[in-house]
């Protein structure tokens, strides 16, 4: 998977297609993502104990993370993500994502 969490996406097809929003929990086993506002599904939930409403709860369903694209935080612009190894002082080469539009990293 080339996302992960905390990362903005734009949702590329499906019925949220266009939508934008936040990485909030990924599931790198299942290749699948919860993202901040797309995918909306009402629950039946029923209240567990006092305090605790029950009732019909709106929350965001995993979606694929091949039905998104990385949002590049230089250009704004929905990009492929590419690899590349930057070199540092005394230590192993570090690989980190970059934008394959302008080439700017998302790994700090």
């Amino acid at each position: 998977m080339n996302v992960k969490t905390g990362d903005t996406v734009v949702v590329i097809s499906g019925k949220d297609k266009g939508k934008q929003g936040k990485i909030q929990k990924s599931f790198p086993a299942v290749e699948k993502i919860i993202v901040e506002g797309v995918a909306m599904v009402k629950k039946h939930q029923k209240p567990r104990g006092q305090g605790m409403p029950g009732g019909i709860v709106e929350k965001e369903a995993a979606i694929p993370a091949c039905k998104v694209m990385l949002v590049c935080p230089s250009c704004k612009k929905a990009t492929r993500v590419g690899h590349k190894f930057i070199e540092r002082e005394g230590k192993k080469p570090q690989k980190v994502r970059v934008c394959k539009k302008c080439g700017a990293a998302f790994d700090n």
